[in-house]
């Protein structure tokens, strides 16, 4: 197959001006070159940038003509071994890459597995956890909210709906960011244990199931293999853990930054839904999505797609298409941002539901504990993680009246 021809010149997605201000570049991109532009992924690989929300809506619409199984990508040939995008590319047997009848049989079992979920027992259990965590730093007047707070949540939830026992669940937490902030054979390390502990969870709910996730899909009707099952948890598990983790993390700053919600944090809690809603438009946490490759030559947006060429769906810049929000503070009450994506392959129901059980109840412990944060830093000098896929910071400094005996909840 041919690859990518870009006629006009492409945009590097990488780098000091991505890092800096990518939604700036994605005005910029949609200036120059309309809602489908050529762009340059690190090392210079050609890839077409769709930041157009109808033109997204459009392709995570139909997948027979725009697929996700990677090995249909036409610039393999362009792609060292040591490629940083790598391990987002790399085919694997998991529900990630799978296509048709297949990807419904799998993503629909997860689905009603997760659909099972108690919500009240969900969110009592990321009570306890927020409290404990509050604990541990209550008595020092600071803390990082990102690295001791919610980086913290998540995982520890999403590992208690797949049954794990409270001593298990800290290896797993600690493995999964190794694995993914890590490099090399450290990363490749702690993949290999997650794995390990995901195979042992599967193997143990397949001799006593339990009211959990794991054991719904080894009793689902699709008949997943438990071979299929562990690598759909892992799924499960890393899509649970950063965008949650940054969705927590960018409301409360969106909270100690602005006027409109830091005049109520005494009281936040009618505060919080609608900030988080805000930020899927504003600071989505999952930014960049790879994404899609086109089964036949088509065009898109004004630019002609050759078979097997790589889309980058760009989430956060479709949510900020001024066709469909036309001012900064616009559609915050509504939810049709692309920020779970959309269609067959977006987010399964219900995850983004359960995602916002964890984090709004994650910032309401928060609020109600702490309620006279501020932050320790001028807002400009919070860090940003250095990721093209996720919008999320890598630190989040507070200050607050230390509580040396920390109240008791109910």
């Amino acid at each position: 197959m041919t690859e990518v021809q870009h006629d006009a010149e492409p945009t590097r997605l990488y780098g000091p001006r991505f890092q800096n201000d990518p939604a700036r570049l994605y005005a910029e991109i949609r200036r120059l070159h309309g809602p489908v532009a050529p762009i340059l992924l690190e090392g210079d690989v050609p890839a077409w940038f769709v930041s157009g929300y109808r033109e997204v809506h459009q392709v995570t619409s139909d997948s027979q003509l725009f697929a996700r199984d990677t090995r249909r990508w036409n610039a393999w040939g362009r792609v060292p071994g040591d490629w940083p995008l790598l391990a987002y590319v790399v085919h694997n047997p998991s529900v990630m890459f799978t296509e048709g009848q297949e990807h419904r049989r799998r993503a629909g079992a997860i689905s009603d597995a997760l659909g099972a979920v108690d919500q009240f027992e969900l969110a009592a259990y990321c009570e306890k956890i927020a409290d404990r965590l509050i604990d541990q730093f209550a008595g020092s007047g600071e803390a990082d909210l990102v690295t001791q707070y919610a980086e913290r949540i998540p995982l520890r939830a999403a590992a208690a709906m797949c049954g794990m026992s409270e001593t298990d669940a800290p290896a797993l937490v600690r493995d999964l960011a190794l694995s993914v902030d890590s490099a090399g054979a450290e990363s490749m390390e702690a993949y290999g244990r997650v794995q390990e502990a995901m195979r042992r969870l599967v193997a143990e709910k397949a001799e006593i199931p339990g009211p959990d996730v794991p054991s719904r899909l080894l009793e689902h009707p699709a008949r997943l293999s438990e071979e299929e099952i562990i690598l759909d948890l892992l799924v499960v598990l890393a899509a649970a853990h950063q965008p949650t983790t940054n969705w927590i993390g960018n409301t409360i700053r969106l909270m100690l930054t602005d006027t409109r919600f830091a005049t109520t944090l005494s009281g936040g809690r009618a505060s919080v839904t609608q900030a988080l809603n805000e930020v899927l438009w504003h600071d989505t946490p999952t930014q960049n999505f790879i994404g899609r490759f086109a089964t036949r030559d088509t065009r898109l947006g004004n630019q002609r797609v050759r078979a097997g060429d790589l889309l980058v769906l760009g989430l956060a810049a479709a949510n900020t298409d001024p066709q469909v929000r036309p001012t900064a503070g616009g559609n915050t009450g509504n939810r049709a941002q692309m920020s779970f994506g959309h269609g067959e392959h977006g987010c399964p129901y219900p995850a983004p539901e359960l995602a916002e059980v964890i984090a709004k109840t994650s910032i309401e412990v928060l609020l109600d504990r702490l309620p006279d944060l501020t932050l320790a830093v001028p807002a400009e000098d919070l860090p940003w993680r250095a990721s093209v896929w996720m919008r999320g910071l890598s630190g989040l400094p507070v200050h607050f009246t230390a509580t040396h005996v920390p109240p008791l909840r109910d």
